[in-house]
């Protein structure tokens, strides 16, 4: 079953954002200029500190918004974050402005997940499919992201959040993937919430890459043929870092009715809620009402309730 609706009106401050716009720009230039970012470390530390989401306490935990059931909610939540150029362009930002944006509601949609009990967010952050746009918002994706791990990694430690890269990593810049190693070898014993983000990923990807590997375990005389299974694809999937592999729950901002090519095996009985927002300005409203939406459904996974 999936949802469609309007957009509600924007929760994001736009003129919070406008007042920071000469940073985004600085961002751009540093981004590329290495030396720069090691000349200006305090100017990047005090951003990093101001962007900071902030420690979960145990009453925020319990704490639902009025109408969500605590016994309903689901245990793994997906997100296809689209939107973050169109919502640039219509705010006559340049793209790594939009970029920005993206980061700054995920950072609210992260902390929500840890404070309602959610388990598992994974987030569409760059696609295979991505590789074909212009080297330098590619270049400027990859060390945002980059920088945002380091940013974020000793706050995410702190309120026990585990952090999981899965994707193609053969493409990614050397400096991305030490950092990647890091985060992940740093946070791998969290517990509150795993935070799963798919860089250089695609559905048909992640079933490719399940396939090459149970070939050769048949050619290595591990298994007969006789033994493929969806079990024993499923532990080949990427998605086989979590105990919940399986969202129930898929959103996808923007207005986009598809789902491009994101957890193609794994969104076999997912719920789907798609947003007409953008996503710099989904938020936490629009991630209660998606939330709504899924607690009013039955989920029947093939069967029928007499």
């Amino acid at each position: 079953m999936m949802s469609l609706r309007v957009p509600a009106p924007s929760s994001f401050n736009l003129q919070r954002f406008n007042e920071k716009r000469w940073r985004l720009g600085r961002d751009c230039f540093l981004s590329f200029s290495p030396s720069c970012v090691e000349n200006r470390t305090g100017l990047i530390a005090v951003r990093a500190a101001k962007s900071e989401m902030t420690a979960f306490t145990a009453a925020e935990e319990e704490t639902l918004p009025e109408g969500l059931q605590p016994e309903l909610m689901p245990k793994h939540v997906a997100v296809i974050m689209d939107g973050n150029g169109r919502w640039a362009k219509n705010q006559g930002l340049q793209p790594w402005d939009g970029h920005r944006a993206g980061v700054e509601a995920l950072r609210e949609i992260v902390e929500l997940c840890g404070k309602w009990g959610i388990q598992v967010l994974t987030v569409f952050a760059f696609s295979t499919d991505n590789w074909i746009r212009p080297k330098i918002e590619i270049d400027f994706l990859l060390s945002l992201f980059e920088r945002t791990l380091k940013s974020e990694l000793e706050t995410l430690a702190k309120n026990n959040v585990r952090i999981s890269i899965i994707g193609d990593s053969s493409k990614l810049p050397k400096s991305l993937l030490k950092v990647i190693n890091e985060v992940e070898e740093v946070t791998k014993n969290n517990t509150r919430l795993q935070l799963i983000v798919a860089v250089g990923y695609s559905g048909k990807y992640d079933v490719l890459q399940a396939c090459r590997g149970i070939a050769q375990r048949v050619k290595d005389g591990e298994i007969d043929v006789e033994e493929i299974d969806e079990e024993l694809i499923e532990q080949e999937l990427e998605t086989n870092v979590t105990v919940f592999p399986y969202p129930d729950l898929l959103i996808r901002t923007s207005g986009e009715l598809r789902v491009s090519n994101f957890l193609l095996w794994q969104l076999a009985y997912t719920e789907l809620f798609f947003a007409q927002e953008l996503w710099p300005d989904f938020g936490r409203n629009g991630f209660v009402e998606a939330l709504m939406s899924f607690q009013q459904r039955q989920r029947r996974f093939g069967g029928r309730k007499s």
